[in-house]
């Protein structure tokens, strides 16, 4: 999501008569987009603006934004961490940031809050790449109420575009080559919840994937990311039915202790999880699932986290993100005991990461021999110069290719394979 908000900021710089500089030592407008998630990634942006700041103090002039959650979550205390901080944006401002930069005068320019929500949804995309691939935002914000969670208070409670304008942005962008979509969203299957109905007992989510999947040239659709409470068997079945729907899954489970659920609000149970699973995989025999892991959240015992390990051992995930509990000002977790020393979150991290890394060794040495279907998407970050794409069920392939086959449907027969990635040659 925050790639795709960059990827508006930068369009709409453009449209002002700016341009993207590869060098940061030459800009004149240095804007840092922010996540408040973690309090790490909070950290490293506070950091970087001290860090410019310093760059002004010696005479450089250009103007330093901060922009995305953290703007929202901190707000005017940033101008207090940092005076030399000429604007700070949320997220549901973005669209403003023309008119900021078209001041004369740029200090201390605080733009907060909801602003107009039917302007606040992204639409324009940077076609000057040749990606065959492109995130589009269905929904903003959030109604849950997870207690370790801030983005509730960083993007406000749930907006939904209308059917019609995402159907409309997708196919403008499979007019230009995209063969992809990526829809976003904090909760995507919450999408139009309450407000759009439900027909023929499909949710208006899959109702928009059902008007999708019709559109011709469109050959992949994926999403991020759903939540346990609204993954229904119309999902399920979407799945099954819709030929554009890809076999990956990514479900944030977050514990595998019904007892922790209930800390961190998730409204759901271990038996739940575990029961959204069977049907995904009775349904789609071929699919991947991922998943997100919080460990040492407060109050978790031994016994809590060795069902989570339980839960790991039981289903078997194709890969999982894992993060080590940090509180967030201003979420209902901040105002509990943080019990779970540094130490032990470290090592039922570690305990984690050996059993996905195992399984995803697992599951990619199976694909040895195998032909597998990609999109290729461009150069590998560690892959010598070779290039990458993503099968439909999401495994990342790196292969030897030119320029000329990015954005591209090749064949790859894989011949070896790591934790994260297969390696193969075209057939």
């Amino acid at each position: 999501m925050n790639v795709r908000e960059s990827e508006q900021l930068m369009v709409d710089l453009r449209s002002a008569g700016h341009e993207i500089v590869e060098d940061e030592k030459e800009a004149d407008v240095f804007i840092l987009n922010t996540c408040s998630v973690r309090e790490q990634a909070e950290i490293k942006a506070i950091g970087k603006s001290g860090f410019l700041a310093r760059r002004k103090k010696h005479g450089t002039n250009f103007l330093l934004g901060i922009v995305g959650c953290m703007a929202e979550n901190l707000g005017r205390e940033l101008f207090k961490l940092n005076p030399k901080i000429d604007f700070i944006i949320g997220p549901r401002r973005l669209n403003e940031l023309k008119l900021v930069l078209a001041q004369p005068f740029v200090d201390h320019v605080l733009l907060l809050g909801d602003g107009k929500p039917e302007a606040s949804f992204l639409s324009n995309h940077d076609h000057s790449s040749n990606s065959a691939n492109a995130g589009v935002s269905i929904m903003q914000g959030c109604n849950m109420c997870c207690s370790y969670c801030i983005v509730p208070k960083t993007r406000g409670q749930e907006i939904y575009r209308p059917i019609g304008d995402i159907v409309s942005e997708c196919r403008s962008l499979v007019d230009s080559g995209i063969k992809e979509i990526m829809l976003l969203g904090q909760i995507v299957n919450n999408y139009g919840v309450g407000q759009f109905k439900i027909v023929d007992q499909k949710s208006p989510f899959v109702q928009l994937l059902e008007q999708l999947d019709r559109i011709p040239g469109l050959a992949r659709i994926r999403y991020m990311s759903p939540h346990p409470k609204g993954f229904r068997m119309d999902l399920i079945d979407a799945h099954r039915r819709l030929k554009t729907l890809c076999p990956s899954v990514h479900l944030p489970v977050q514990s595998g202790s019904d007892r922790i659920l209930r800390l961190m609000k998730r409204p759901y149970s271990r038996e739940r999880i575990c029961s959204i699973i069977k049907a995904l995989r009775d349904k789609i025999p071929n699919v991947a699932i991922t998943t997100d892991v919080i460990v040492g959240f407060p109050g978790e015992t031994e016994q809590d986290f060795s069902e989570t390990v339980s839960l790991f051992e039981d289903i078997h995930f194709n890969m999982a993100y894992i993060f080590k509990y940090s509180p967030r000002a201003g979420t209902v977790s901040a105002g509990m005991l943080d019990d779970v020393s540094a130490q032990e979150k470290d090592q039922r991290n570690k305990i984690l990461l050996d059993i996905i890394q195992r399984d995803s060794l697992r599951y990619n040495q199976a694909m040895l021999g195998s032909v597998v279907e990609i999109l290729v998407e461009g150069h590998a970050k560690r892959g010598d110069g070779r290039l990458f794409g993503r099968s439909a069920n999401g495994y990342k392939v790196i292969f030897d290719g030119t320029d000329a086959d990015i954005g591209k449907f090749l064949n790859i027969k894989i011949c070896d394979y790591g934790i994260t990635a297969l390696y193969g040659n075209c057939v």
